[in-house]
């Protein structure tokens, strides 16, 4: 299953410029695939590089955790930013608010850099309906998408009630086995 997590992360980084493929995740996709779903607000920022590239980190305070890591998330890594007077452009990377609440799905690889799954795919906003209800919201997103047969697909934006996505984690992840 990680496969099509490091195929994505690979065709989204090597796309030329201006051009970005992501690989279509459902939302049992993106629950089954991240090692971590929290919900938390941005409290800073910092830029770091790993060889060439540059990552923007976003620092985290989580509020609530809905699959837990065995580390917490402090922070994760988006592929762009500034360094000195360098600025490399992450195309189809997330852009988040300082102070703003989001619920993520995130993926830490085995070398510990935690980053949002499908890129944009994996970051949703929150805010309240008119009833007062917490509702997590994306929109549709325009970079180009495949299917997993590699057939183009269009993306639609995504609204969910909080209740809906804590159900449906519950739903999809699997139960931890019962021991004697």
């Amino acid at each position: 299953m990680r496969t099509w997590s490091h195929l994505l992360v690979s065709v989204a980084l090597l796309a030329p410029a201006g051009a970005t493929t992501l690989l279509k995740m459902s939302m049992n996709d993106l629950i089954l695939q991240s090692t971590s779903i929290v919900r938390a607000k941005i409290t800073g920022t910092r830029t770091g590089t790993i060889g060439k590239d540059i990552y923007t980190y976003y620092q985290l305070q989580l509020s609530e955790t809905l699959k837990k890591s065995p580390i917490p998330p402090a922070e994760f890594a988006v592929p762009g930013g500034v360094s000195g007077n360098l600025r490399q452009i992450g195309i189809g990377s997330p852009v988040f608010t300082e102070g703003q609440e989001y619920v993520l799905f995130l993926w830490t690889s085995r070398s510990g850099m935690t980053q949002v799954l499908g890129l944009t795919q994996g970051m949703f906003n929150l805010t309240q309906d008119a009833s007062g209800a917490t509702v997590l919201k994306r929109p549709a997103i325009a970079d180009q998408m495949l299917d997993k047969s590699g057939n183009p697909v269009t993306d639609a934006p995504v609204t969910m009630k909080w209740s809906e996505l804590r159900d449906l984690i519950v739903k999809t992840l699997p139960r931890p086995a019962a021991t004697k």
